[in-house]
């Protein structure tokens, strides 16, 4: 059981005293309506006073009846039966003891006729001490049940937070794959430029060393502003330039109201290098490249665009950065976003991304763009 702060334990002691004294009050209550029912006129006085003896002795007894709970829970019930078996006769009979002593201390014995404090104690023992017995028990029972309600309810919310970690670890191993995946490509297309072009080669250094810089000061998170997912494409397209020279025209056709919508990190990256690499690389012609952004509802829809050679006659063939892309995007919203793939009219083709449209906060974006 996790321990009660010190901010707590004050107002747990105070809430268990209001309960106790609460239930010993409508048993009084009850007993004098009894009382007056019968045509007798109640004592009130005693009859609150013998109530609230018996039920503080048992809220001083909670706590050593819990730990005995607590002691057996996993025991077995052999262990059980014969801790608590002997426990509750003791506990019952000294709280009967107990009871009926104070009471006498406070008010006296209730019956006139007798006289001595052991003929008045032994009456009121026998009646009492079945009762404290079945309380005892009943008291355990309660106990037990709110024990094991507490742990059902932590185990509920450690499982929680282990799926939550574990899918959290699943998030960060699936974009930390694309990362090296991009770099290398990168890397490889500066190799062949370094001898044939040096200059060139150093203008795309110079890019993919922005293009890191950005990288790392993210690298913890999952859902950025999609102007900073831009800006990061940006960076990428601007490597992609000088490897494609004047073969390759770029638009950016981007809602404003979409500047704000909280996108996973690097989620278009892999679309435009699909783009780039399968569609408009080896076209020997001029290629364009689209990217759109806009909001349709409670959606936001990004494209990426391109007019290069299109989906090839048997299929597509998903590698690293699309199915990584489709795992993240299950991982993050479940069946509430897609991806789809689609061939243009006229040769190209229109990788359509569609999400939940979440709103980040201004402070973020300006953050970002800082």
């Amino acid at each position: 059981m996790s321990a009660i702060t010190p901010v707590s334990r004050p107002k747990s002691h105070a809430l268990a005293f209001g309960f106790w004294t609460l239930l010993a009050l409508s048993y009084a209550v009850s007993a004098g309506l009894s009382e007056l029912s019968e045509g007798r006129p109640p004592t009130w006085t005693r009859m609150v006073l013998w109530h609230l003896t018996s039920f503080w002795l048992w809220m001083l007894l909670v706590p050593l009846i819990s730990r005995l709970g607590r002691y057996t829970a996993s025991r077995g019930w052999g262990r059980f039966c014969l801790i608590h078996f002997p426990a509750s006769l003791a506990i019952a009979l000294g709280q009967s003891v107990a009871r009926i002593s104070l009471y006498w201390e406070l008010c006296g014995p209730r019956t006139p006729a007798v006289h001595t404090l052991g003929q008045y104690m032994r009456g009121e023992i026998v009646a009492s001490f079945h009762l404290a017995f079945v309380t005892y028990w009943v008291v355990l029972v309660v106990l037990r049940g709110l024990e094991s309600t507490r742990r059902l309810r932590e185990e509920r919310i450690r499982r929680a937070e282990l799926e939550t970690q574990l899918a959290q670890s699943q998030l960060q191993a699936l974009r930390t794959q694309i990362q090296p995946h991009f770099l290398f490509n990168t890397l490889n297309a500066i190799s062949a430029l370094a001898l044939a072009d040096p200059m060139q080669a150093r203008k795309m250094i110079a890019r993919l060393s922005d293009l890191l810089r950005l990288t790392l000061e993210e690298h913890h998170v999952q859902l950025l502003p999609l102007a900073r997912e831009l800006e990061f494409v940006r960076l990428y397209l601007e490597i992609q330039r000088v490897r494609f020279r004047d073969r390759l025209d770029i638009q950016f056709e981007v809602a404003d109201e979409t500047l704000l919508a909280q996108v996973p990190s690097m989620i278009l990256q892999p679309l435009v290098e699909n783009a780039l690499h399968h569609g408009l690389l080896a076209k020997v012609s001029r290629g364009s490249l689209r990217i759109l952004a806009r909001r349709e509802g409670g959606e936001l829809r990004l494209a990426v665009e391109d007019d290069g050679l299109g989906l090839p006659s048997s299929g597509i063939v998903e590698g690293v950065g699309l199915g990584n892309t489709r795992a993240r995007l299950e991982k993050l919203f479940g069946g509430a976003a897609s991806l789809r793939m689609q061939a243009l009219e006229g040769g190209g083709t229109r990788a359509d991304l569609r999400l939940p449209f979440q709103a980040a906060a201004a402070e973020r974006v300006t953050e970002c763009a800082s």
